[in-house]
């Protein structure tokens, strides 16, 4: 429809820290209670990570290309996806923004959390996609792959430098992993 703004969700930050674990999994603390466990899920060229949490939902988590992340739900529920942005970052469909409090400790990462996070009200985050085509994904995926391969053909920014989960390369700051 023309004319027809479509509405924004409510923006709301959830802050998380995560703890690598002694088997190379990573449990996920949520400011809102919540606790995940997260861990690779050995597909996708280390793209794809695979969750459980303290409530009993599964799933997994997709780095498609471009910094959009793809969280699909074992339960059947729509999948959500998100706009990793920079600084720990990640602005979901559903209006959630995620922020990773585990890069720096004390005073100075309460300092840094505050300066990042007031830049980045002040800017406007872009929101991510509500909704992907099959074919639309294939091809962020697609990307992604000549990208990392060094073939190329990625105008959009690539996949953010994700490469192997937790080989230290890349933006380790942001959601994903």
């Amino acid at each position: 429809m023309r004319g027809t703004a479509v509405p924004q969700p409510q923006r709301r930050e959830i802050t998380y820290t995560d703890e690598l674990l002694a088997d190379r999994t990573v449990h996920r603390r949520y400011s809102d209670g919540r606790q995940e466990w997260r861990g690779t899920g050995g597909g996708a060229g280390g793209r794809v990570v695979t969750w459980r949490d303290d409530r009993g939902l599964v799933g997994t988590d997709e780095l498609l290309g471009q910094r959009i992340v793809k969280r699909v739900y074992g339960d059947g529920r729509p999948a959500v996806y998100g706009r990793e942005a920079g600084y720990g970052r990640t602005l979901w469909s559903d209006g959630v923004l995620t922020v990773n409090r585990t890069s720096f400790g004390g005073r100075l990462g309460t300092v840094l959390g505050a300066v990042t996070a007031g830049a980045l009200v002040g800017a406007a985050l872009t929101m991510p996609p509500t909704f992907l085509s099959p074919e639309e994904e294939e091809e962020l995926r697609r990307q992604a792959e000549a990208s990392a391969s060094g073939g190329g053909g990625d105008a959009g920014g690539g996949d953010g430098g994700y490469g192997d989960w937790g080989d230290g390369s890349g933006d380790s700051d942001d959601d994903f992993g």
